[in-house]
Parts: structure tokens; C-alpha cells; sequence
């Protein structure tokens, strides 16, 4: 196999300051004729250093689903005592060891290795050394404000769904297999699938989102709750997209919901037929929104 230059770093959102470091160790990669990787980790370093993890923006395999889209390898290594106590040096040794390294990009704020000496500096004087190619990229912005998965995560929670995928440069996505609901939706008339929301990640502000699903290689649109379906007493934070112009058993299946654009908050209605009238002109809204933007 080819040798290969990573870029490194956790990679939560995979936003458009990754994609800055995912798009040098490309380019660093075709000149040395190499693969170009990315190296994250199972779990973020803070679960074990600090007891506690941030809210995240993707899941683990979403993660590295995204990844994947554009480099050659991905390598998800476990954040474990081991790896917490590696000497950032020796870190770098193993990657060239035991996962074909050829080279490291990483960004400017990156810390690895033990109690986190490692840094963009000692990066380069490494590679200097090593005559190994390499790169450090500075922090990115976007409408004058730096991006990062902790504001991106913010405007999550606030809604603000256009301006988190205008960070992230790209729709924010959530992958989940299809479980059974009570299903009140069928019998309305509004078929919706249930996907479980995972632990531990950043929940986008209750209320109906216009998305598009991915199954079986095509993408259609739906119009999606996230909260508590209050007007029928629901428990539980629940994901239910009713998938538009679609007509088949998803459960059981998995599918991908990219999350476009909040449509209204989650409310309380007198009724279930005010509640059907209401999601069946979300829909309207949603089909309006893709036909006006036919390559979101």
C-alpha cells in the first residue's frame, strides 16, 4: 500500500476549518503521490482527561462517514490511558510505524500527545528533521467569526440551522436505523419514521426542519420534528421525518437526515387535526424550499 499523509485532529462537525487541513493534506498527498488520511479518535480526549465529553455534533461513524467523503483512509484510534499518556513524539512514530504516515497536517490550536505538548510547532521541527512533508493551517472564518465546533454546536441548539451548515460547509447530518413509533402519524395520514436520538450529542432546537433523507442511494424530502410531540403527551426527545413522495416499510433500515432549514418552533395544539393541518403546510413549506433551491 501507499504510503500515506494525515491530517490529524478529533474532527467533530468535520467543518469547514477541517476542511481546510482535509484539503492541504490533498494537496500535500498528490505531490508526494500518496494517500491522504485522517486520524481521529473514538471518543474525545476531554471524557478521559476532564470526566467529562462535550456535547458532540456527529456521531462517531457520521464522523467518519464525512470523512470518508473526501480522503482515502480514515483511521478512528481509541482514546484510551494508553494513549492518553503517549509522548506526543512517540505518537508520531507509531502513525509512521504501524499506519504508513508519510507526512502530518494539523491546525494551528492543535494539542496531541501526553498532557498535550504536542503542538503545530514541534509538528513542523519534527518533520523538518524527518524531511517528512507537512503543513499547519491557521484557524478559518466565516462572516468574520472563527469556526469551531463549539459555536457551531451553539447554533444548533439556538435553531439556526442555515448558519450551523454555513459554518460547517455542509448540511448537518444525522444517520440512525428506522424504530417502531406508536403509530399516530400513519393514522393521520402522515407516515413518519423514528430514529433514536444518541446520547451525548448537541440536540438542535425542538421544532419541524426541512431535510432531505438519503436511502438507497437517492435523496428525498421531509419535513422532520425534533422535541417531545406535546400534543399527544410524548416521552422522550423523538427524530420523526415524514419523508415526502416516498411509499415503502423503512423499519429497520438506516437512513441519513441532513437538516436544512428550521421551519417553526414546537408547540402545543388544540387538537390533532390543527396538528395534521399544520405539519401538511410544513410540508408544503418544505417542497417549496428544495424547489426554490434545487441543489442544496
Amino acid at each position: 500500500m501507499k504510503k500515506t499523509i494525515y491530517a490529524l485532529g478529533f474532527f467533530d462537525g468535520v467543518h469547514l476549518g477541517h476542511r481546510a487541513l482535509l484539503n492541504e493534506c490533498r494537496r500535500l498527498a498528490r505531490e508526494a503521490d500518496c494517500l491522504a488520511g485522517a486520524i481521529t479518535f473514538g471518543s474525545h480526549p476531554d471524557e478521559l482527561v476532564f470526566g467529562r465529553a462535550p456535547v458532540l455534533i456527529n456521531t462517531p461513524e457520521d464522523r467518519e462517514r464525512l470523512l470518508r467523503r473526501d480522503m482515502d483512509r480514515v483511521i478512528t484510534l481509541p482514546f484510551d490511558e494508553k494513549m492518553h499518556t503517549t509522548p506526543w513524539m512517540d505518537f508520531l512514530e507509531l502513525l509512521r510505524r504501524d499506519y504508513d504516515a508519510a507526512g502530518f497536517v494539523c491546525g494551528d490550536d492543535f494539542h496531541f500527545g501526553a498532557r498535550g505538548l504536542g503542538n503545530g510547532t514541534l509538528l513542523a521541527d519534527y518533520c523538518r528533521e524527518a524531511k517528512l512533508p507537512w503543513a499547519v493551517v491557521p484557524e478559518q472564518s466565516v462572516h468574520g467569526k472563527r469556526v469551531s465546533s463549539t459555536h457551531i454546536r451553539s447554533l444548533l441548539e439556538q435553531g439556526d440551522m442555515e448558519e450551523a451548515d454555513a459554518f460547517l460547509g455542509h448540511p448537518h447530518i444525522l444517520t440512525g436505523r428506522v424504530v417502531h413509533g406508536h403509530q399516530l402519524g400513519r393514522k393521520m395520514g402522515i407516515p413518519t419514521a423514528n430514529l433514536p436520538l444518541p446520547s451525548g450529542l448537541a440536540v438542535p432546537k425542538f421544532g419541524v426542519y426541512a431535510c432531505l433523507v438519503e436511502l438507497e442511494g437517492r435523496k428525498y424530502p421531509a419535513v422532520t420534528n425534533i422535541g417531545t410531540r406535546p400534543t399527544v403527551q410524548g416521552q422522550g426527545i423523538t427524530v420523526e421525518p415524514w419523508i415526502l413522495r416516498y411509499d415503502g416499510d423503512l423499519y429497520g433500515r438506516e437512513i441519513t437526515l441532513e437538516f436544512f432549514k428550521f421551519l417553526r418552533p414546537e408547540e402545543k395544539f388544540p387538537s390533532l387535526e390543527a396538528l395534521q393541518q399544520e405539519i401538511r403546510r410544513n410540508a408544503e413549506q418544505t417542497l417549496q424550499y428544495f424547489a426554490a433551491t434545487p441543489n442544496p
